[in-house]
């Protein structure tokens, strides 16, 4: 299922027929197309020439991981999207890419020209988007425990479906609101971090594994999927499979706070880095983190990729994680940024079209991407440095109209209301200071008038 990068040469006579006749199913669509709407989200509808990098990018290796995507979308409909017609209208797109057959990146840029529209997104009042990176981690460990190996890996409890109402509180990605209105129940639905790792789980037959290092566990947790290197030489691929329900917190961010880790130099490196040269500051930091999430065993080969949200194998460069609150699995971006992908000091000009097919608990908003980079050390290494923003733009079905979107999206409140609210505070506090220096200036008028009075008299007399 690993989408493969490939690049056919064509004649020229060929790529022209084969555009002419992508061109032709684009005539086809629906002649009203849908109103698109995303709640929070600015949208910028831009020409094709606009992009940067998009005559310059790989688009055969892309439309090769977008393909994977289609060959799922097609099957049917997934459960809360019946009445999507952003999901329609990509199915529409998918089986006429599954029918296409493009030769080489040129006839496939073709083909996503021909069938989407180009539109720039970002959370109100933002310019931009945030991208990180993530990979699969390669880990040493056991099938027994050992007094080397005695950090478990867990595969779901059997109990967990029964505290857990899956439908008010989502695995991977949880709305805001629903954690305002769930918050206060969650510590009730399962143990946390904590209790897990005090042996809450012990003796229940749940050990998939062993670990050496309960840091190399939660990078692994973090990251979603790992490979076990066992000492007889075999690999055992692990996959994300469920969750506590406890919310995810960014250790990162609270290093940062701390002024540990400068926020320019944070990166996953620098994390483990100091977790390991701190063990118990790094465990009490480490159990900030409330979540935790179970791994099944998946049995994929070593040259297969790890599995995403959307059922398939990731493509290391084409794959990211969205917010599947937000977007629909299959949508393609086109990401522009600059990114340390060489090394922390080296900027890399990133500009490369991707696929939505997987998401991640902390993935949250319009324009946030987390980039798949792969398995292994040099992944890792990529992975770790990103934490930097990069425009977004969207792929639109031709079926679905960005300017009615665009149209019917409001605007941020404009902040003189704000300013407004402000001066109306600084007036009120002043109230009290300037009553009383009207009361001391009508004391001094009182004086001058007395005074004023006496010298009449006087001069009456």
């Amino acid at each position: 299922m690993n989408g493969t990068r490939w690049s056919i040469r064509a004649s020229y006579g060929r790529l022209a027929g084969a555009a002419i006749g992508l061109f032709a199913g684009a005539a086809a669509l629906a002649n009203e197309p849908e109103a698109f709407r995303l709640s929070n989200t600015q949208f910028e509808t831009v020409a094709w020439s606009e992009i940067d990098g998009w005559t310059t990018d790989d688009t055969a290796a892309a439309f090769a991981t977008y393909l994977n995507s289609c060959k799922v979308m097609v099957r049917g409909v997934p459960a809360g999207r019946e009445r999507s017609d952003f999901y329609a209208a990509l199915q529409s797109v998918c089986r006429r890419a599954i029918n296409a057959h493009p030769r080489d990146a040129a006839a496939a840029r073709a083909f996503f020209e021909a069938n989407f529209r180009p539109m720039r997104i970002a959370p109100l009042g933002e310019s931009n988007g945030f991208l990180t990176g993530y990979y699969e981690p390669i880990i040493a460990g056991s099938r027994v425990a050992t007094d080397e190996y005695k950090v478990p890996i867990y595969r779901t409890p059997p109990n967990l479906a029964l505290r857990v109402p899956r439908k008010k509180v989502a695995v991977a990605s949880v709305a805001k609101t629903h954690w305002r209105r769930f918050a206060h129940r969650a510590s009730n639905f399962y143990y946390d971090r904590t209790a897990i790792e005090e042996g809450a789980l012990s003796g229940r037959n749940l050990e998939i594994c062993w670990l050496k290092d309960p840091t190399d566990l939660f990078f692994a947790q973090i990251q979603g999927s790992a490979r076990i290197k066992l000492a007889d030489g075999s690999v055992m691929r692990l996959n994300y499979d469920s969750h506590n329900s406890m919310p995810y917190t960014p250790i990162g961010r609270i290093l940062i706070e701390r002024n540990i880790v400068p926020k320019d130099e944070m990166s996953m490196d620098r994390i483990r880095d100091w977790m390991q040269a701190n063990p118990e500051e790094g465990k009490e930091l480490r159990r900030r983190n409330k979540s935790f999430v179970f791994f099944r065993e998946t049995g994929l080969a070593d040259h297969e990729e790890p599995t995403g949200a959307q059922g398939i194998s990731l493509t290391p460069g084409r794959s990211i994680a969205t917010d599947k609150n937000i977007h629909v699995y299959g949508t393609p971006f086109f990401i522009e940024a600059e990114l340390p992908i060489e090394g922390e000091k080296s900027i890399t000009k990133f500009r490369r079209l991707m696929v939505s097919q997987d998401t991640g608990g902390a993935i949250l908003g319009p324009a946030r991407a987390d980039l798949y980079w792969g398995a292994g050390d040099e992944p890792a290494h990529i992975a770790g440095r990103i934490r930097h923003p990069g425009q977004f733009t969207m792929l639109i079905p031709r079926e679905i109209d960005p300017v009615l979107a665009a149209a019917r999206t409001p605007l941020p409140r404009p902040r003189p209301m704000f300013a407004k609210i402000e001066e109306k505070r600084e007036n009120t506090s002043e109230k009290p200071a300037q009553e009383e220096k009207k009361q001391e200036q009508k004391k001094i008028d009182q004086k001058k008038k007395e005074a004023n009075t006496g010298r009449k008299s006087e001069h009456t007399q």
